[in-house]
């Protein structure tokens, strides 16, 4: 039971709670109405207002902690409340993240800010999440037959099924919004102003890749609780993911310094359990997302010149080729190894090294190897290896753009 003893105790755990999630409100209220949260920055009435919020916020929060002292549920209120938590946090990045761009490279950034809005606005956007929302949920209860790798099964679909919704996304947006609007003569408008096409083309690449980046980050916040809620299923199932573990080892400390009190050290293991499921989750999410930022920046590149209905099939030619394209060049170089093959198994196989070369290699995006194995991958060594695939998509992407320049360039727009 709670008495006024114990709330007394919780109450600075509780403030201090409150406190922090009133702070990650902060910016997405800004982006509700500016100047009214202006105004409100000078108003004592407005700070006192916010001040009486925490408090009262802080005493619900140390009153619920009171009723619940088993260390295991406030752990589960910790996680709850790092889940909430997550979202303001991913609100206000996406809130933050073009508004940077747009003070950093104004006249680009203007385009990228339009782009993005335009591609959250879409139905396609909203279609695509829900469905592979859908998928991620129903991916939790399906069987699998793996004899005892149900969860490693489903964490790669999960993965998977991200990376392909947002390269969906991204791929259609790109590739209609693109040549629609420079068949469409919307893109003369935005030329005529002191907007250059090179801002124009990197812009809308931009814009439409953190729309991808959003649809990343919101399907990851499922993804944390699909995994959170699937050995729940398969009670015979041991599962030990070390990567998260390795993480919540890491920053445990430093959370439980934010949260005071022996109740508050139970609801921050419940906090860094997220955090570090979301750190080392994020980490394989950016793997992905090189992918997609690759085959953003081709359909890119394409849409100055080609009708989108091509586009699409080109880019999903590539992308089956990126990832088909080692296993062609091994089987064709052994068939071509053999002294009784036949002639012409030469020629396809240098083929085979010629699209190898060409096209990217997107076999080094994919998750399964770092999810089902032996053996499990240190974080740190995982960390390592998607930064280099992730520096990697990068070189691709601006090899794309600049032939997306090019082709641009020559473009005839009257």
């Amino acid at each position: 039971m709670l008495n006024l003893t114990n709330l007394g105790s919780l109450l600075p755990a509780g403030l201090l709670l409150a406190l922090y999630q009133f702070l990650a409100a902060l910016p997405w209220l800004w982006a509700l109405d500016p100047r009214a949260f202006k105004k409100s920055l000078k108003s004592p009435q407005a700070l006192g207002t916010a001040v009486g919020t925490i408090a009262i916020a802080g005493v619900i929060i140390a009153a619920i902690l009171g009723f619940k002292r088993d260390p295991d549920t406030l752990a589960f209120y910790g996680r709850f409340y790092a889940a909430i938590l997550h979202i303001q946090l991913l609100i206000d990045f996406l809130i933050i993240a073009p508004q940077l761009v747009l003070l950093v490279w104004p006249r680009g950034g203007a385009v990228t800010l339009a782009a993005y809005r335009e591609g959250m606005r879409q139905p396609t956007f909203w279609v695509v999440a829900l469905a592979a929302m859908i998928l991620i949920i129903v991916s939790m209860v399906i069987p699998y037959f793996t004899f005892g790798d149900e969860y490693k099964m489903m964490k790669q679909l999960g993965f998977d099924t991200i990376m392909l919704a947002s390269g969906l996304f991204g791929v259609l947006a790109a590739s209609i919004s693109i040549y629609e609007e420079i068949e469409g003569r919307t893109a003369i408008t935005l030329l005529s102003k002191p907007i250059s096409r090179r801002q124009f083309l990197i812009g809308k690449f931009l814009g439409i890749a953190m729309a991808a980046m959003a649809l990343t980050l919101v399907l990851g916040w499922i993804l944390n609780w699909a995994l959170y809620i699937k050995p729940s299923f398969d009670k015979l199932e041991e599962v030990r993911d070390t990567m998260p573990l390795e993480v919540q080892d890491v920053i445990g400390k430093t959370i439980t310094s934010l949260v005071p009190g022996n109740e508050g050290a139970s609801v921050a293991s419940g906090i860094a359990a997220w955090f570090g499921e979301t750190i080392a989750h994020h980490t394989g999410l950016l793997l992905g997302f090189g992918q997609v930022m690759v085959l953003i920046a081709i359909a890119s590149a394409l849409a100055t010149r080609l009708p989108y209905v091509v586009n699409i099939v080109l880019c999903l030619v590539i992308f089956l080729l990126g990832n088909l394209s080692p296993v062609l060049v091994q089987v064709t170089s052994q068939a071509a190894s053999d002294p009784n093959a036949a002639s012409g198994l030469s020629l396809v196989s240098f083929v085979a090294q010629l699209i190898d070369a060409l096209l990217p290699a997107l076999e080094f995006f994919n998750m399964g190897p770092a999810i089902i194995r032996d053996n499990p991958l240190q974080m740190g060594d995982f960390t390592i290896y998607v930064l280099t695939v992730f520096g990697y998509s990068i070189i691709y992407v601006s090899i794309a753009m600049l032939v997306g320049l090019i082709l641009f360039e020559d473009r005839d727009l009257a």
